[in-house]
């Protein structure tokens, strides 16, 4: 059973291609006073390499698990909707918290996401201060409020 970080170092996964989205859910992170490491992957696959410690990321002690996972849908090399199914196919992530957090307004991404075993499905609000408050919950949420296996 994977580990969780300690409370003072929990892990936010974020995979995010666009470099101004990722500026600015960084950015929503610290005015919502959430200080937690946040590890930034630019696409699925480099994400994947993340959580099983290949790549990139080889040698990374695979135990320690973010303790949520922010994921955008429209990524190259592999697309969100793909990582989440090989996220939730792992036995070693597959109750890994995983918020989709994308621009996406089509119904079809955000019925797929459930279906593909997303825990959350969060559409980023175009005005900053609405988005760092979305953030804000979603860090309420998930850092201290929710409990994981």
């Amino acid at each position: 059973m994977p580990v969780r970080g300690s409370m003072k170092n929990k892990i936010i996964l974020l995979a995010e291609d666009n470099p101004d989205d990722v500026q600015l859910t960084l950015r929503a992170l610290k005015k919502s006073k959430i200080m937690n490491e946040v590890v930034v992957t630019h696409d699925g696959v480099e994400a994947l390499e993340y959580l099983f410690g290949t790549g990139t990321y080889a040698g990374r002690d695979t135990k320690i698990l973010p303790q949520v996972f922010l994921l955008d849908l429209k990524m190259p090399r592999m697309d969100g909707l793909e990582l989440l199914k090989r996220i939730r196919s792992d036995e070693r992530t597959k109750f890994l918290p995983v918020v989709v957090l994308t621009t996406s307004s089509e119904d079809k991404d955000l019925v797929e996401s459930y279906k593909l075993g997303a825990n959350s499905f969060v559409r980023k609000p175009v005005d900053f201060d609405q988005f760092a408050d979305a953030i804000k919950q979603l860090g309420l949420y998930w850092l201290v409020l929710n409990e994981t296996p």
